[in-house]
């Protein structure tokens, strides 16, 4: 893995994190879900953070199932001992790093090519789950935050509902099954409507367009 193809994997990890909170969802056990974040949070590790590293341990397979459990175990402790806040505070924390660490590389890195468009849109994947956890968050400090949302204190049960919502939202599809209530939460809707829309705009639309750029100049050359 270097920084020419680091972002395909990054995409494999954020798509499997997505599709597996949703089969998780549909299928197993409210628990299953930490299982499923925490396997995907080690594919985003060493996606993102693991492109530079010189410890090549990080990137033997037998390395992943051992942090798995050790992720999944953390977080039944965190949650078990009542720490459920500080566990999505370091998710938070991760999934902010994993975004400025990827906008690095793809703003401010070399030329534009296919593998940092990719990184551009990973990015606006890792926006939408940031919001999730910041949604989550809020839901648990007030539960009466969002209407149609499940009355639990449960963080990994709010999770996968929180994903659909911010998605929907950061897309501006506005479903209206989820709808925030309290001043705090509306504000939370509202700038992520207003960053996505502009992040597609701006952004990606540069991006592409330098690339194509890029691409016109060396066949002319």
């Amino acid at each position: 893995m270097t920084r020419e193809d680091n972002f395909i994997y990054l995409t494999c990890a954020l798509v499997l994190l997505l599709l597996g909170t949703a089969l998780a969802q549909q299928f197993f056990t409210d628990y299953i879900q930490r299982l499923v974040q925490s396997a995907t949070i080690v594919t985003l590790l060493v996606a993102v953070w693991g492109v530079d590293s010189q410890d090549y341990v990080l990137r033997r397979t037998f390395i992943f199932p051992l942090a798995i459990l050790i992720f999944s175990f953390i977080g039944a402790w965190l949650d078990n001992s009542g720490f459920d806040k500080l566990y999505l505070i370091l998710l938070l924390n991760f999934f902010i790093s994993s975004a400025l660490r990827t906008a690095k590389q793809v703003l401010f890195t070399g030329d534009i090519d296919g593998n940092k468009i990719l990184g551009a849109i990973c990015l606006y994947v890792l926006m939408g789950l940031i919001w999730a956890v910041l949604f989550t968050l809020l839901q648990l400090t007030f539960p009466n935050a969002f209407n149609s949302v499940t009355n639990t204190d449960q963080w990994f049960v709010l999770f996968p509902n929180f994903i659909y919502f911010s998605f929907v939202t950061i897309t501006t599809l506005g479903f209206g099954d989820i709808s925030p209530t309290l001043p705090l939460a509306k504000f939370l809707v509202y700038m992520e409507a207003i960053v996505g829309q502009f992040y597609l705009a701006i952004l990606v639309a540069s991006l592409v367009g330098s690339h194509a750029s890029t691409l016109k100049k060396k066949r002319s050359n």
